[in-house]
């Protein structure tokens, strides 16, 4: 296995690392009506991830984590051109098409 697979299968540990990361942040950011964050003590929950500059350090781990999640995702399909990979679609258009069978022969 060659240096581009390692470094391909690395990022891709990232990548799935970072959007399960990605949908767990997501989900405690509070909403208008409060979110899952409320489960945390109802509305002063927030006041648990707030940085000093005043926006909330949630929002911010956000914002870095959907960056990263940009970034492995250009990285993986450029990758995945480079490594001459088949695409699902490309798959598909190596199955052979037949008619349907006649039952009783012919």
């Amino acid at each position: 296995m060659n240096s581009l697979h390692t470094v391909f299968y690395l990022l891709q540990f990232v990548h799935y690392t970072v959007c399960a990361g990605l949908i767990i942040v997501i989900l405690f950011q509070a909403g208008k009506s409060g979110g899952m964050a409320g489960i945390f003590g109802g509305g002063g929950s927030g006041e648990i991830f707030n940085a000093p500059s005043g926006m909330a350090f949630i929002k911010k781990l956000t914002i870095v984590m959907a960056c990263i999640f940009i970034f492995t995702s250009l990285v993986l399909t450029k990758l995945s051109t480079n490594m001459n990979m088949m695409s699902v679609v490309d798959r598909l258009s190596n199955i052979p098409i037949t008619g349907p069978v006649e039952p009783g022969g012919n």
